[in-house]
């Protein structure tokens, strides 16, 4: 069976909710070896990067209650109250 970008969203939106925080360059590797090269890409500034639908779906999942760290690469829980699902 074929991934969705759904399942991937899943997927971080479980590492996040587990851990507490979801490093992108461990996503990344995670997402290409499980998932697949169609789920990331090298974004403008030659980083390796989530594909942008997946980034949209993981954000609905989170309901903006995570935020992204542009210093540490990361995802983080912006409060105490955490989803949980």
């Amino acid at each position: 069976m074929e991934k969705t970008t759904e399942d991937v969203a899943e997927w971080m939106f479980q590492e996040l909710r587990n851990a507490g925080v979801l490093y992108q360059t461990d996503a990344v590797n995670h997402i290409k070896s499980e998932f697949g090269d169609r789920f990331v890409y090298v974004n403008d500034k030659g980083h390796a990067s989530i594909d942008k639908d997946v980034k949209k779906a993981f954000k609905k999942l989170h309901g903006g209650k995570a935020a992204w760290d542009r210093d540490a690469f990361y995802w983080g829980w912006t409060s105490a109250i955490v989803d949980p699902r």
